[in-house]
């Protein structure tokens, strides 16, 4: 959904094409808990070229700056990094703490993400030192074990959620319906330079929030405020950032709300049939996610969230690159492959690309993938679903009353053979009318099949320049909010 109006990047020589996902292991030290641990992993890999990840650990005293070198065995370099400033003299790589960074308590950790290039050879680093002291000092380092599948935790009192057949269901194999609201804000304020959220996170808005009866909560991001790029306010991005949404993920949870984190707004300028902006910057929805940091952004959150399966992960807000191509075809090919799509300008991570991402941390939690025309199009997401190892995907689905498919006639052709198949997930539903005859139509259709919906958005706009739940963060409802909270009310009594 768009939204109401609101009153120097590092460069990479030459194009990032991915031409194979080579994942290697992430590296961990076993034994007694050494001064500082490191993990070091290649998320992405393709030819000449990779993405890694270093994620910090500092077990000893607190520290106000830091600095972590290792030496890169096959002549790799690094070319491109985030959240820390890099360098490499000869076989040796430097990663220094940013201004906003620096600070690393005891127990504490940060993650940096790099882009480097290779040839003949990848092999994973084997020494760290933080600040001069050795890491991962009680053993030798190797790659960790692939482990039987465990059964999945959760956080607070939202439930672990996986996919079993067409439901989402918990570790008890009870199916949960994913009934709720989307929490605009942590997409937009921070590239605007406000802040964080558009209002209050706290406890007693979470509280309101499940006082509806909702059980959970969609928190749209961008890309890079997460991954802390310098067009950002410090303030407002990397470690201040992630921990901002940590913070919010863990109430949700706390209050009985699945949160699902989305990725709404990334880089990459698009000037074509639709464009929401001209900006290269992740400043408003565009086409299709970005190959040159969104890969990164789904490693580092998958990173994050990997240990806690209560949280879902909805891959892209609204892709519409058949807006910018010739054919239906290209653009589902596009959606699902990324490459050099015709029509945008720029490269493009594809759906699958995303999910190896992911998986690529070990995380298992589940994926939501929306499809063409603004999420509102699932008419080919069958013939073009990604792969995932984990089985553990959904489709996603919006839907508000001036959308193209937005008839019973058009749900049962196109998402009753989906909903057959994988869980669906209609990530946002609503109406420009500041009424609810429509969200009530969408809603008893989606009951009467046993599936998920969410309510945009709980956010104190005007309901009658977009769909807006509600007038106070009290919770108190909007005309259009009254559909909502009172059938919410009457399915989870």
């Amino acid at each position: 959904m768009r939204h109401p109006p609101r009153s120097v990047l590092l460069a990479v020589t030459g194009a990032i094409t991915l031409l194979g996902t080579a994942l290697v292991p992430v590296v961990t030290a076993h034994g007694a808990t050494p001064a500082c641990t490191v993990d070091y992993s290649v998320t992405n890999q393709w030819d000449a070229g990779f993405q890694g990840s270093v994620t910090i650990t500092n077990n000893q005293a607190a520290l106000s700056s830091w600095t972590l070198t290792f030496d890169f065995a096959n002549g790799q370099k690094v070319t491109q990094g985030w959240n820390a400033k890099w360098s490499q003299s000869g076989t040796t790589v430097t990663a220094a703490n940013e201004s906003w960074n620096g600070s690393l308590g005891s127990g504490a950790g940060v993650t940096a993400g790099f882009i480097g290039s290779w040839s003949g050879g990848n092999a994973v680093p084997t020494a760290f030192k933080l600040n001069g002291t050795t890491c991962n000092a009680d053993s030798q380092p190797s790659p960790s074990p692939t482990p039987s599948d465990p059964p999945p935790t959760g956080g607070g009192s939202a439930p672990a959620l996986h996919v079993a057949g067409n439901k989402l269901v918990d570790a008890s194999g009870a199916t949960r319906r994913l009934l709720g609201v989307n929490r605009s804000g942590g997409e937009f304020m921070c590239v605007q330079g406000y802040g964080i959220f558009d209002g209050p996170v706290d406890d007693a808005a979470l509280q309101a929030i499940a006082d509806w009866k909702a059980n959970a909560v969609r928190i749209p991001l961008n890309e890079e405020c997460w991954l802390g790029l310098s067009n950002i306010k410090p303030e407002y991005a990397g470690a201040n950032y992630v921990n901002a949404i940590k913070d919010l993920v863990t109430r949700a949870e706390a209050h009985g709300l699945t949160p699902i984190v989305e990725l709404h707004w990334s880089y990459g300028q698009y000037t074509g049939n639709s464009a929401g902006c001209s900006d290269v910057h992740a400043t408003c929805q565009k086409p299709m996610p970005d190959a040159q940091y969104t890969p990164s952004f789904w490693s580092s959150v998958a990173s994050t969230f990997k240990d806690d399966q209560s949280v879902v992960f909805d891959l892209f807000n609204e892709p519409y690159p058949d807006r910018a191509t010739s054919t239906t075809t290209q653009a589902w090919q596009c959606w699902k492959d990324g490459g050099t799509c015709p029509g945008i300008s720029y490269e493009v991570a594809g759906m699958q690309d995303l999910v190896d991402s992911i998986r690529g941390t070990g995380a298992k939690n589940v994926i939501m993938a929306g499809g063409l025309a603004y999420s509102n199009d699932l008419s080919q997401w069958l013939t073009y679903k990604p792969s995932d190892p984990t089985g553990n995907l959904a489709a996603a689905y919006h839907v508000y009353n001036f959308n193209t498919c937005a008839s019973e006639s058009c749900w049962a052709s196109t998402l009753v053979p989906v909903a057959a198949q994988v869980p669906l997930v209609a990530g946002e539903i609503g109406e420009n009318t500041c009424s609810h005859g429509f969200t009530d139509q969408v809603m008893k259709w989606f009951d009467d099949r046993g599936l998920s919906y969410l309510g945009w958005t709980w956010n104190t706009w005007d309901c009658s320049s977009g769909p807006s739940l509600i007038s106070s963060y009290d919770g108190t409802p909007t005309a259009y909010g009254i559909g909502l909270r009172d059938h919410l009310r009457a399915v989870n009594p």
